[in-house]
């Protein structure tokens, strides 16, 4: 699933919300734009890709801030991968 969004040009994605937007940019190595267009929107779906985030960089205390703001478990159990899928899957159209 990961792939149907990585894969895509950057003006392909320039229809989706901010939150695929930001997973797109911090798969293409822009974690500091993708940390931009999630860290001031108040949803819970972009409280759950900053807590992807903070998680992706190493900032487990940080992530788990981010989980609970976006109402959601941390996903320790799941590889970095797996939860990238999860989001890709729960936030697409």
């Amino acid at each position: 699933m990961a792939n149907s969004l990585t894969q895509k040009s950057e003006a392909e994605i320039a229809g989706l919300s901010v939150p695929l937007r930001a997973l797109w940019h911090a798969a293409q190595g822009n974690w500091d734009t993708a940390h931009r267009l999630v860290q001031d929107d108040p949803s819970s779906e972009c409280a759950w890709v900053h807590a992807y985030l903070h998680r992706f960089e190493g900032d487990i205390g940080n992530a788990h801030y981010w989980y609970h703001q976006a109402g959601k478990k941390p996903a320790a159990n799941l590889s970095l991968d797996q939860e990238l899928d999860q989001l890709i899957d729960a936030l697409s159209p």
